[in-house]
């Protein structure tokens, strides 16, 4: 008997059925509404942040994280729960490319928009040699696994963090005393929220910290008339509830495609991660759907790409949810997707998201940035890197410097800018010394 396209979601109650809702099952309206509702509270934080340290509009940012989730289902068949939101790895290329400074809407916007959608199309060839592969041989994951083990990806993750390191600094020290301070506040707040609070407060400890700090920053500036320009709220008051988010057009220039692209590589690691995190809850092996799912990822990219939207990615913050929930029904996402495409139609939305102080921002990006450093680690201890061989010691030493020190390549129109020489750079390294028979040694 074939198997539909679509599961046939069968309905559930959770505490009366099953303690585990299932990807092709479903739970009763008002849950489901409720669930939607808190994984889009949970990708909140940070998707509205990355647009904002790219100069992108958030409201599109949002618009287009509910389109793309909608794409991401379509493409695999309802079958893996996940939710597609702003994606951090295409900051320090779109700063690269356009030169933004980190205040008010970027100027050089569509340059970025046109090498996204390239970046889009590249993911979604991949996914496709992909879903090529694992429909013929069942390997689609394997062959993944072996271009990009955990020493390759992790060195890459923590290459955009170390990459963006110095942009985080310069927007954090701001123009006075004061924003550096409240800079730091803001650091203080986050890592308050991540270590002092539990459960949904600490998952959403982005946002929380987010508010917290402006709350912070609001007492200083508008009660007490200390340091820097108080919060104004006429913007958000003069908005609509609802109307049409800035739309913008893609640009497509050489040297900026060069820069952006490499992201793919990225994104698949993300994505990658994603489904194998997915497979490992619900019991079920995912690994079928992972050229699909990229394929999906890619088309969403391109697509937000399209009309001013940040490139999107599977979201780790979603995938908490579910872990905490044990609710992995994939109309939970479609719940959430409508909710988000929603606050994206609304410009009241997007002036009270505008309107979160510089000087918080800067904090903002000091956190984040390095989280993702620290993320590229994690997946070293994770998956037990071994760094007692010398392989593993040059692929990640090397590529790490290389990013760090933004080290680029030009050949004519084409340029690789720091990240992207660190990712080819990781992958074509550990290709060529994969064979090796020397004997390891740590060096110390």
């Amino acid at each position: 008997m074939s198997r539909s396209y679509f599961p046939r979601w069968r309905l559930v109650h959770p505490e009366r059925d099953t303690d585990i809702v299932a990807p092709d099952e479903r739970l009763p309206l008002g849950q489901n509404t409720a669930m939607g509702i808190q994984h889009v509270v949970a990708m909140f934080g940070s998707t509205i942040l990355a647009p904002l340290l790219m100069g992108f509009d958030p409201n599109v940012a949002i618009l287009m994280s509910g389109i793309g989730t909608l794409i991401f289902f379509l493409f695999v068949g309802g079958r893996v729960p996940s939710y597609l939101g702003s994606s951090f790895a295409f900051i320090g290329g779109v700063i690269a490319v356009t030169g933004y400074a980190g205040a008010g809407p970027n100027a050089n916007i569509g340059v970025a928009l046109g090498a996204i959608i390239a970046c889009g199309l590249a993911y979604t060839i991949i996914g496709l040699i992909v879903w090529f592969i694992g429909a013929r041989t069942g390997e689609g994951a394997d062959w993944i696994d072996r271009l990009m083990p955990p020493v390759v990806t992790g060195s890459i993750v923590a290459v955009i963090g170390l990459n963006l390191a110095p942009i985080a600094a310069k927007g954090a020290m701001g123009g006075s005393t004061f924003d550096a301070m409240m800079a730091l506040i803001t650091v203080l707040c986050v890592g308050g929220v991540a270590v002092y609070t539990r459960g949904t407060t600490q998952r959403l400890l982005i946002l929380v910290g987010l508010i917290l700090a402006c709350l912070i920053y609001g007492l200083f500036t508008n009660i007490l008339g200390w340091g820097g320009a108080p919060i104004d709220f006429a913007a958000v008051r003069a908005a609509d509830w609802l109307g049409p988010p800035s739309f913008s057009a893609p640009v497509f220039e050489a040297h900026a495609m060069s820069v952006i692209v490499p992201v793919a590589i990225i994104l698949v690691a993300e994505n990658l991660g994603h489904i194998k995190a997915v497979s490992a809850m619900t019991g079920q092996n995912l690994d079928k759907y992972l050229g699909r799912a990229f394929v999906g990822d890619g088309v969403a990219t391109m697509v937000a790409g399209s009309v001013g939207g940040t490139g999107v990615t599977t979201y780790a913050e979603n995938i908490g949810v579910m872990a905490v929930t044990r609710i992995y029904s994939t109309l939970v996402f479609v719940t959430a997707a409508f909710i988000a495409i929603l606050l994206g139609f609304s410009p009241k939305f997007g002036a009270l998201i505008q309107m979160i102080p510089s000087p918080v921002i800067g904090g903002m990006s000091i956190v984040v940035f390095g989280l993702i450093a620290v993320t590229g680690a994690r997946i070293w201890v994770a998956n037990q890197v071994d760094f007692s061989k010398n392989r593993n010691l040059i692929v990640a030493a090397v590529t790490l410097v290389l990013g760090a020190g933004n080290f680029s390549l030009e050949f004519g129109a084409f340029r690789l800018d720091g990240i992207g020489t660190a990712t080819f750079g990781a992958i074509l390294l550990h290709a060529l010394l994969r064979s090796g028979k020397g004997k390891d040694v740590v060096t110390s």
